[in-house]
């Protein structure tokens, strides 16, 4: 009997990992850690990114644990902080990823990732871009596609609505980033939030999905996706996607000319 389950599991280990290995493109690693605001998305996050990755064939790496920072982080094309931001790695931790962006590594930040205590870790705000400080309810939207020639807005329409919380962001240390979705701020209240906060617009110029280089890798940055079912509809996931494929990829852009 020993010998048939030995031999069961040999058969079995032979049939997935070989498969597995030849269809996989790259690796990619997710950080998705609850929080007090974030934490019904995990499971149906983790199920869409699963499904995109057997459709465009890559292999998740999907955790809420951040020893994985203290582990081999070049295997990784990307590693995506999935409404978990920075500030919960240790110091030790912090300093791999470091590593990692100075060897060429790349990043993805979504959503509440952006928003880490200022000047706690300049590394950090400065791979974000902006700085994310109070921000109004979550509301409906419209919006706008400012670079249709990134992979992170093919398929949206030009003017796209939308609902969630519409990050209010700032530059101290002067990062310059490529916008590739704004926020009409005409199509919602950019003061509406909780009693004891001031909430102010960013007026025309409001970004609220951006690229840019840091170091010698290259980092995506989605504000959107607050609640769980975002992570269900696929024209947020065909934004996820496209920002995904040019991280990992570095592709995928076309001309403007």
């Amino acid at each position: 009997m020993k010998n048939i389950v030995i031999a069961l599991a040999v058969l079995a280990g032979s049939a997935t990992a070989p498969a597995a290995h030849a269809d996989s493109q790259y690796k990619l690693l997710v950080l998705a850690m609850p929080g007090k605001y974030h934490y019904e998305y995990i499971p149906i996050a983790r199920d869409s990114l699963e499904q995109l990755a057997k459709l465009h064939a890559f292999e998740l790496t999907y955790t809420n644990k951040t020893a994985v920072f203290e582990g081999d982080l070049k295997q990784y094309a990307a590693v995506m902080f999935l409404n978990t931001p920075g500030e919960e790695l240790s110091p030790a931790q912090r300093a791999k990823f470091e590593d990692y962006m100075r060897g060429g590594g790349n990043a993805i930040v979504v959503h509440r990732a952006a928003i880490t205590p200022p000047d706690a870790w300049p590394f950090y705000e400065k791979l974000v871009g902006r700085r994310v400080g109070v921000h109004p309810m979550l509301q409906t939207g419209v919006v706008t596609v400012v670079d249709k020639t990134f992979p992170a807005t093919y398929g949206l329409p030009e003017r796209w609505i939308w609902s969630d919380e519409f990050y209010v962001t700032t530059n101290p240390y002067h990062v310059t980033i490529h916008p590739v979705l704004s926020v009409d701020e005409s199509s919602y209240d950019p003061e509406k939030i909780w009693p004891g906060q001031v909430s102010k617009g960013m007026g025309k110029d409001h970004p609220i999905a951006w690229y840019h280089h840091v170091e010698k890798g290259r980092v995506f940055v989605t504000t959107l996706g607050h609640n769980g079912e975002m992570y269900r509809d696929p024209q947020y996931l065909g934004h996820l996607m496209g920002g995904i494929y040019w991280t990992v990829t570095g592709k995928g852009q076309t001309s403007n000319k």
